[in-house]
């Protein structure tokens, strides 16, 4: 049996192993550098194709940006998907003292950007990727992108105080989230990406207050589709996130959509050369077509 270590890292290694794509158009929806948006219209020429918005993971943390999703993005762009890869405020690029590592988030300003760059999705498309389809949006997201594909399509059930809140559900065809850090409680108790869930809150004293605001497993049901597609083999965030999440809106009266894939860990769901790539496609596409 493989060792589960040596696996996540030749996974990790071939997912970003692929050189990064240029977008065919960017555009800001802020004045921050981190406030963007690139556009990748669908390779086969197709007018009003449908919009898949991305959100690229890296627990929240400043090394890791939307270049990585770039080959993965252009994967959906060959299969006739207009797409809009997101950008957004991640925690510092320096430990906090006695930290392991970059810090995860920032509060308020990562979620400020993915509520702000969302809601600037239809003009900018309609300005820079006139190919997309506004009235055919499916959010996708990896990891802490797939938390916030899903708190994104879940802002209409935010607590009044809460400064994203919506009036109603987002015109959204649905929502596929892939290893998404989906259920905070379980996350945290599983240690999972060092202690991020707990940084991205402010720390162990906001937790509790902030988690209302952030958590998706706190905010169901919401009425938008949901599907998450989830690796077995995932050491990174393991299948006991997706599960708790998936039981939580089952609690909630609502089904989510859960595909396990055998021998398939973390990495295998954004690299083109990975089998499992296509199998998001194909969850996007049921969606969205």
């Amino acid at each position: 049996m493989p060792d589960p270590a040596a696996r996540d890292a030749a996974e990790e290694a071939s997912a970003f192993s692929h050189p990064a794509v240029a977008p065919d158009a960017s555009a800001a929806y802020g004045e921050h550098p981190d406030q963007v948006v690139d556009f990748y219209a669908p390779r086969d020429g197709r007018q009003r194709a449908p919009l898949v918005v991305a959100l690229h993971g890296g627990a929240w943390r400043a090394p890791y940006d939307r270049r990585h999703l770039t080959p993965f993005v252009d994967f959906l762009a060959r299969r006739g998907f207009a797409v809009a890869n997101v950008e957004y405020r991640r925690g510092g690029s320096l430990p906090r003292q006695d930290a392991t590592g970059p810090v995860a988030g920032r509060w308020p300003e990562t979620f400020d950007d993915v509520a702000a760059a969302l809601d600037a999705v239809p003009r900018l498309v309609a300005e820079h990727l006139p190919q997309a389809d506004p009235r055919r949006i499916v959010l996708t997201g990896h990891s802490a992108g797939g938390h916030l594909a899903l708190w994104a399509a879940a802002r209409h059930v935010l607590p009044p105080d809460a400064p994203w809140r919506l009036p109603a559900a987002p015109a959204l065809r649905g929502v596929v989230a892939l290893a998404p850090i989906a259920h905070f409680d379980r996350a945290v108790e599983l240690g999972v990406c060092g202690g991020a869930v707990t940084e991205l809150l402010g720390g162990e004293g906001e937790f509790d207050v902030r988690a209302r605001h952030a958590d998706p497993a706190l905010l169901l049901p919401t009425g938008i589709a949901t599907a998450v597609v989830q690796g077995r083999d995932d050491v990174v965030v393991p299948q006991a996130v997706a599960d708790a999440y998936v039981e939580a809106a089952a609690k909630a009266g609502e089904t989510v959509g859960l595909t396990l894939l055998p021998d398939v860990g973390h990495f295998p769901l954004i690299d083109p050369a990975a089998d499992a790539c296509a199998v998001v496609a194909e969850e996007i596409a049921q969606l969205a077509f």
